[in-house]
């Protein structure tokens, strides 16, 4: 099983890049991004390898390339390979629906990024594949002339780019304080506790990450991003590739020590966005909009999870919290596909309108759904004190968001679809069922079905529902008192900023002149460089 293994590990880089070389062939371009769906079939199935035999590496050292596939990646590898593929054949298997042709090497691109950063072992090539799954997605939405779509991928690119800074920096000083010189990710991560740069490290990683995960307040670009975005690119975005800067936490924080002061202000962030989603959410009437905070809530509980694991030293938190955020790519990709399937009315949306409450109520937990069993299996993470409240109200929280959700689909329009491809819509109700099964599968790999299913756990699943309710029914009174706050919030007062450090490439030859003894500093940047050009070169 290792040789095999190794085999589907290489081929689950090798495909896709495979894919991405014949676009530039001329006669090959067309037949490549219609069968790209294809290419995450090696990596779903190195992930069955994985989660069946055990971790397995793949060294190259010629490409100075290392892989490595265990319990967390391969929870989050499968389900990612999951929806690429189910998304995938659902956008490009009609011609005529297929996205516009730069959109597509777009959408491949990010596809390997989104795929390589759960395997990457080694700092290089873990930065080479973030800088895949942020940059290029640029392109699946940007390349539409409207303003407000413009001004989106302007906000999207620069966080991207300042996400990429932090983690530059960072990489350097974890790089740096490895004593043998080794870029592997586990040395780099044991040699920090000794480090005296591990706190800076930390801060870094924190802010590179979160600015992906979308944490307060680096959450801006998220909502105005998905609204731009066609509902296919959303699903993948804000399912798969918003979970880079998740694996890059369980990846690069030191969760096998405790480091207490560390672990409780990453509790107090991921809290802190946890309710400001949902603050935020609420006052929201487009759809994706709420989708986009309620993925920032999610993230904040997730950061708020690893961060008490951090505090506590708990080596077993990377599985569980992968499990949890494999619910969450499952079920909120299956919502961006059912904010098409409602637009189109092309069926009866009322038909599936149970589906719909149940995939977003399992977000909050609700009993016998994936979220339910994430809920159950990450509730250790949290003990029985303050967080434990904190984590409860949370769920209620997002109760009420994932039904003020609900409530926006009937008022859907057609135009609301933005590019959702017909065999998508026909195909919504099979992957919103397969969002509810597939948690069913992974669990014994984390947790079992007697602790999931005890009374006091469904219980604990229940009550926070019942409160949600109860909220959004003094939200529909209340609607007209509540403030109308923009999607994208925090961008409202930093703009400004961020486009004056669009225009302003010296801050990158700062960087690059500061870790320029650095070969893999240059390396990234010049990977990052390369997929910027081929962004701004396809939009001009």
């Amino acid at each position: 099983m290792t040789a095999l293994g190794s085999f589907l590990l290489a081929a689950s880089l090798a495909v896709p890049a495979a894919f991405f070389a014949a676009c530039f062939f001329p006669r090959r371009r067309d037949a490549a991004l219609a069968w790209q769906w294809v290419a995450p079939v090696p990596a779903l199935l190195a992930a069955l390898a994985a989660l069946a035999a055990g971790p397995f590496d793949l060294e190259a050292p010629a490409l100075k390339l290392s892989l490595r596939l265990d319990l967390p990646a391969a929870l989050l590898l499968l389900v990612s390979a999951l929806l690429w593929i189910a998304a995938g054949a659902g956008a490009f298997v009609d011609r005529a629906e297929r996205p516009e042709r730069r959109a597509a090497v777009s959408w491949l691109l990010t596809m390997i990024g989104s795929l390589g950063v759960f395997v990457a072992d080694d700092l290089v090539s873990f930065y080479l594949f973030y800088a895949l799954v942020s940059i290029p997605a640029y392109g699946m939405f940007a390349f539409d002339p409207s303003p407000e779509t413009q001004r989106a991928g302007r906000i999207y690119l620069a966080f991207a780019l300042l996400g990429e800074a932090f983690l530059l920096f960072a990489f350097a000083m974890l790089a740096v304080g490895e004593p043998h010189g080794s870029l592997r990710i586990p040395d780099v991560v044991a040699a920090l506790r000794g480090s005296p740069w591990r706190d800076a490290a930390l801060a870094l990683l924190v802010a590179g990450f979160g600015a992906k995960m979308g944490l307060v307040p680096l959450n801006g670009w998220m909502p105005l991003s998905y609204v731009a975005t066609p509902v296919p690119a959303a699903a993948v975005l804000g399912g798969a590739g918003v979970k880079a800067g998740v694996i890059g936490l369980i990846r690069f924080l030191p969760l096998g020590i405790p480091l207490a002061g560390s672990g409780e202000a990453l509790a107090f962030i991921g809290f802190a966005t946890a309710f400001y989603g949902v603050v935020v959410g609420v006052t929201q009437q487009n759809a994706k909009a709420v989708l986009a905070y309620s993925s920032v809530s999610q993230m904040g509980v997730i950061a708020a999870a690893l961060g008490m694991a951090l505090a506590a030293g708990d080596p077993d938190a990377p599985a569980l919290v992968a499990f949890y955020a494999a619910n969450h790519v499952l079920v909120k990709g299956a919502l961006f596909l059912a904010i098409g399937a409602f637009a189109a009315r092309s069926a009866r949306p009322a038909a599936w309108t149970p589906l719909a409450v149940a995939l977003a109520l399992s977000l909050a937990g609700l009993p016998f759904t994936g979220g339910a069993l994430a809920k159950a299996v990450t509730k250790p993470l949290f003990g029985y004190g303050f967080a434990a409240v904190l984590a409860s109200a949370s769920s209620a929280g997002s109760a009420m968001l994932m039904l003020h959700f609900v409530s926006r689909l009937p008022s859907l329009r057609r135009s609301d679809a933005t590019a959702s491809p017909e065999p998508l819509v026909r195909f919504w109700p099979a992957a919103a069922a397969g969002a509810l099964v597939v948690p069913y599968v992974l669990l014994p790999f984390v947790g079992s079905f007697e602790d999931a299913f005890a009374l006091s756990k469904l219980w604990d699943g229940l009550w926070p529902i019942a409160v949600g309710a109860l909220l959004v029914v003094w939200l529909a009174r209340a609607a007209h008192r509540l403030p109308r706050i923009p999607a994208g919030d925090t961008i409202v007062f930093g703009e400004k900023a961020f486009n004056r450090t669009m225009s302003s490439g010296s801050l990158f030859d700062r960087i690059d002149a500061a870790f320029g003894r650095w070969p893999a500093a240059g390396l990234a940047l010049l990977a990052i460089v390369l997929a910027l050009a081929y962004a701004t070169a396809g939009a001009g």
